[in-house]
């Protein structure tokens, strides 16, 4: 099976520029790119699609390029968005492109990352105005769809350039690097179909290149996918930790998880069949989330990563908080109701002040209710305490109230 033959099968084509691209990619060997403005400092999980792509492009031999871009970062891409973006300092955006860079080569190792603040700074007004902007036509630029979506909110001069920018981007890679093929989003089809005409107007009517872009991936409802309940799952550790990120996995609804796993991991479609029919005989084991938040876990989070999750997640499932070391304490409950107490302290404040309950007379119902958990033991002494004597390392006791609502109290010194 081709790379186009699989990425058809997964999901992942939404179109490519040129039928003939299938016959290329499988008779040379193709240098490509794709690009993040490094408009955050990190990515979140619905970025990760186009990636996953181009490491499927990469195992069938050819070769990546990754283009960060440290200069259309502080213009803004419109693409998908309502209102302008907020320009970004240049100090901003090196921190930026230095932290994205290390998630994508994380995610490619093998990809030459490439920066175009390199080329583009090169440029004064006047160069670029005669050497690029006249080979763009007015009309067919207030055409694209990105231009058109903003039309009546306004879009400033800036934004409505980006798709010049982009396009002298593909130019670059194409005459330095030899750079046939760009690949992106669906919302990237006319930036990418701008780059491929000013090749053409650059390089001659025989100069070849191609684009290939991916469907958005959105959730059932057609809200964005990568979003939880708390906001954006990040790659970034200390924005979502490893813990988090695999839990958004796990909670994953049983036909959302079977489409991911298809689209991005690397388990073969025999073996895709084998876990849907495990999912029909035993969903309760959730067998394709488990597949899904583990592969994802491994490549995002390593190794490491991965065996936080897991044990964090088997711990609180078997009420063993005891056996989770400080790291891992600290990542469960990481965003979770936190107080920092002293030494002795009455559990019934405990309780309300990390908002577990509302009210003494509540907390009290709890606990007599045997509702209420201290380090993965029911309490049910209404005069209770929590002890440093007692707390997890020194520092840590875990409330628990019911079966879903968790409390970390920190006694430091």
């Amino acid at each position: 099976m081709n790379v186009i033959e699989e990425l058809k099968k997964r999901e992942l084509l939404y179109a490519v520029t040129d039928e003939t691209l299938e016959s290329v990619l499988n008779n040379e060997t193709m240098t490509f790119y794709l690009g993040a403005d490094p408009t955050g400092d990190s990515l979140h999980v619905g970025h990760l699609v186009t990636y996953l792509v181009a490491r499927r492009l990469s195992k069938h031999g050819h070769q990546p390029i990754l283009l960060i871009g440290g200069g259309t970062g502080q213009i803004g891409d419109p693409s998908g968005k309502n209102a302008e973006r907020p320009l970004l300092s240049i100090e901003t955006t090196k921190h930026n492109v230095e932290k994205i860079s290390a998630q994508v080569k994380n995610i490619l190792p093998t990809a030459q990352v490439v920066n175009n603040y390199d080329w583009l700074k090169e440029y004064d007004l006047f160069s670029f105005l005669r050497d690029i902007g006249k080979h763009f036509n007015l009309n067919q630029m207030l055409a694209k769809d990105s231009v058109q979506s903003r039309l009546a909110s306004g879009i400033s001069f800036t934004e409505f350039t980006y798709q010049i920018i982009q396009s002298l981007d593909f130019w670059e890679l194409y005459k330095n690097q030899n750079c046939k093929l760009q690949l992106g989003g669906q919302d990237q089809w006319g930036n990418i179909t701008a780059g491929l005409e000013l090749i053409r107007k650059k390089e001659g009517s025989n100069a070849k290149a191609y684009g290939l872009v991916i469907p958005l991936i959105t959730k059932k409802d057609g809200s964005k996918f990568g979003k939880s309940e708390s906001g954006a799952v990040w790659l970034d550790p200390k924005k979502t930790s490893p813990y988090a990120f695999y839990q958004y996995w796990i909670n994953l609804e049983d036909d959302e998880a079977m489409l991911r796993l298809k689209q991005f991991t690397d388990y073969t479609f025999e073996e895709l069949d084998e876990i849907n029919a495990l999912m029909q005989e035993t969903p309760h084991l959730r067998h394709a989330q488990k597949a899904l938040a583990e592969a994802m876990t491994l490549l995002v989070h390593k190794e490491e990563g991965l065996a936080n999750a897991q044990n964090i997640t088997e711990a609180l499932f078997k009420n063993k908080i005891e056996t989770l070391s400080a790291t891992e304490i600290e990542m469960a409950f990481d965003g979770l109701p936190t107080a920092n107490i002293g030494d002795s302290y009455s559990l019934v404040d405990a309780l309300i002040d990390t908002n577990l309950c509302s009210s003494k007379t509540e907390a009290r119902t709890m606990i007599k209710q045997n509702a209420v958990s201290v380090n993965g033991e029911k309490v049910k002494d209404i005069d209770a305490k929590v002890d440093r004597v007692n707390a997890l390392h020194n520092t840590y006791t875990v409330l628990r109230r019911g079966k879903k609502h968790y409390a970390l109290l920190k006694q430091e010194d």
